[in-house]
């Protein structure tokens, strides 16, 4: 099992122990009755949430429901802005300056945080949602406005090998890289559109079975050429997705059993 130790990542050739990987998932993408997902049972079985910040999903009471069932658990909370487009799910990317960027993130960011205090809950780190990951992830200046937002000593979670990952590091902040249980791959190590067909994984037992391997050998399987290497700190299943009770909970059970242990990847 090709592990990097707690504070390092699933890479290709790395053998140390202790082997030790996160699992988490975007939570709180309610709406006022309006209920996303079965967020109770998840923040039982994932050890990290990415909570929504009003902007795609979520608002001040979601926020805190969910906040008060990840202390209650023991979860560590991260910030999940994206795009304010509810009708889209934050999965349409908005045309905006990289300064409105900045302004929108640290509004959303600076809101969960607010209702964090209230909740008794702090936020570690920020995962960018839906469209505004996809585009931070090649677009250096989006990237970068995303980071502006941040408050200081506010840790990153980004999909792996990506520009935010490095645009982070040049500024000194804490990132921490993910790959996703649910979504299939580019040759490029981007995520397949959703518009393509096979670009989500529905299986939970194929999706146990990819990523039990991909931790044995630091590569992850694309379409159309041979398996690329990733490094993680973080497994992401989508809430959002049909089954994804069900298939977080195989993964980690799955995990487990190979000698994985599941722990958050900020204390």
């Amino acid at each position: 099992m090709a592990y990097h130790a707690r504070a390092g990542a699933v890479l290709a050739g790395q053998t140390e122990e202790p082997m030790q990987i996160d699992l988490n998932s975007d939570l709180g993408e309610g709406y006022g009755p309006w209920e996303m997902g079965s967020d109770a049972a998840l923040l039982q079985v994932v050890t990290s949430a990415n909570v929504a910040c009003g902007g795609h999903a979520g608002d001040p009471e979601v926020m805190y429901r969910t906040l008060q069932l990840a202390v209650a658990r023991g979860v560590v909370v991260g910030a999940h802005p994206g795009y304010a487009d509810r009708e889209g799910f934050g999965r349409r990317v908005i045309p905006m300056a990289a300064a409105e960027v900045t302004r929108m993130v640290a509004a959303q960011v600076g809101a969960l945080m607010g209702v964090a205090r209230l909740a008794g809950a702090e936020v570690a780190y920020v995962k960018p949602h839906g469209a505004l990951a996809n585009l931070a992830a090649d677009d250096r200046a989006v990237a970068e406005a995303v980071l502006e937002a941040l408050p200081r000593g506010m840790a990153v979670l980004a999909i792996s090998g990506t520009v935010l990952e490095l645009a982070a590091r040049a500024r000194g902040i804490a990132v921490f890289s993910e790959i996703f249980a649910d979504r299939a791959y580019l040759p490029n190590g981007r995520l397949m559109p959703r518009s393509q067909p096979g670009a989500v994984l529905h299986a939970a037992e194929e999706a146990a079975a990819r990523l039990v391997a991909f931790l044995d050998s630091g590569r992850m399987p694309v379409a159309g050429a041979a398996p690329i290497p990733l490094a993680a700190h973080s497994v992401c299943v989508h809430g959002d997705s049909p089954g994804a009770l069900a298939m977080a909970r195989l993964i980690r059970d799955r995990l487990q059993a190979a000698g994985v242990t599941l722990a958050p990847f900020l204390p």
